[in-house]
């Protein structure tokens, strides 16, 4: 694999109209790098590939609570970081990873589930947290589902509020979701740079989140699966201690996602982990041929988890 650069993602926004890209330009939003020039992609794995899962969380070094919740349980995994304090933010995030447990996909490969269908069960999860903590908490919330489109396997982002999805692709490495937050918009606008924003004393304050406030609206975003992909989900507890640069070279360089996962923590955590530290990492590779020795590692059963930070079950 070429040395991963980081990049912008290239997804089609399924909120822009006529389900065209995003940036219509023909390249890269973050580099300007053409089409002609990104590396050719692998062919797309079969609807039977195969997956492989690291997670964790951690409260940090300067909490006294842990308010992340996440959710690793094919085809649905999703990081969602509370907020709001005792009883409140854990509440919210809880909340959140369970209705999303809840759903009808969990357990199947690759659902034929929709944008439209993820979306109502984001709302219901809004809805829940605003009836249960009558507007004293909520959460954020990042993931992907992994589902059938066009009868080939797909990953369906999502996003609410700053924590955040990454991918690593074919020697690429790029931010998925886009942050729902004041310095963002600072970033979007010209008036701060990424490098200003990392230390902005509103760099913690969301615009959207679930359960609170006046927008609650999540983004989505389809990309066929490629071979090799490996995805990073994370609460901005490793993204606000840790560059894109940083973040890059561990998931390059190593390769089994508990691994990758604990090392991301951990390096959070020497840089101070000012925030609970959250983080998923999903690797996607095409089924092996079905001789008896691999067919017998297929059917162990795939690491999977759920957290929910209340303590219930």
């Amino acid at each position: 694999m070429s040395e991963p650069r980081a990049h912008g993602a290239h997804a089609v926004d399924l909120r822009s109209e006529a389900g065209e890209p995003a940036a219509s330009t023909g390249q890269d939003a973050a580099t300007g790098t053409s089409d002609a020039t990104r590396p050719a992609s692998r062919p797309a794995p079969g609807l039977d590939l195969e997956l492989a899962v690291g997670f964790g969380t951690d409260r940090g070094l300067r909490r006294e609570l842990n308010e992340d919740s996440f959710i690793a349980l094919q085809p649905v995994f999703a990081v969602a970081d509370g907020m709001g304090g005792h009883e409140a933010g854990e509440v919210a995030s809880s909340i959140c990873v369970r209705t999303l447990a809840a759903s009808g996909i969990i357990g199947t490969r690759t659902p034929p589930f929709t944008a439209g269908d993820l979306e109502e069960l984001i709302r219901e999860a809004d809805h829940r947290i605003r009836s249960e903590a009558d507007g004293h908490a909520g959460t954020t919330l990042t993931g992907v589902v992994l589902v059938e489109e066009s009868g080939a396997p797909h990953w369906l982002f999502f996003n609410v509020g700053d924590s955040r999805t990454y991918r690593l692709s074919n020697g690429t490495f790029g931010q998925i979701s886009v942050d729902h937050s004041e310095v963002q918009e600072l970033v979007d606008t010209g008036r701060i740079t990424e490098e200003q924003a990392r230390t902005h004393p509103r760099r913690h304050v969301v615009t959207r989140a679930l359960g609170t406030g006046d927008d609650a609206e999540a983004d989505f975003w389809l990309m066929p699966v490629e071979e090799g992909d490996r995805l990073l989900l994370c609460s901005d507890g490793l993204s606000g201690e840790i560059t894109d640069e940083g973040i890059c070279t561990i998931l390059s360089t190593v390769e089994d996602p508990q691994e990758a996962s604990d090392e991301l923590i951990a390096a959070a955590l020497r840089s101070g982990a000012r925030d609970n530290v959250t983080v998923i990492v999903v690797d996607a590779t095409a089924a092996p041929d079905q001789d008896a020795d691999r067919a017998a590692d297929r059917a162990a059963v795939p690491r999977a988890g759920l957290f929910a930070a209340d303590g219930g079950s």
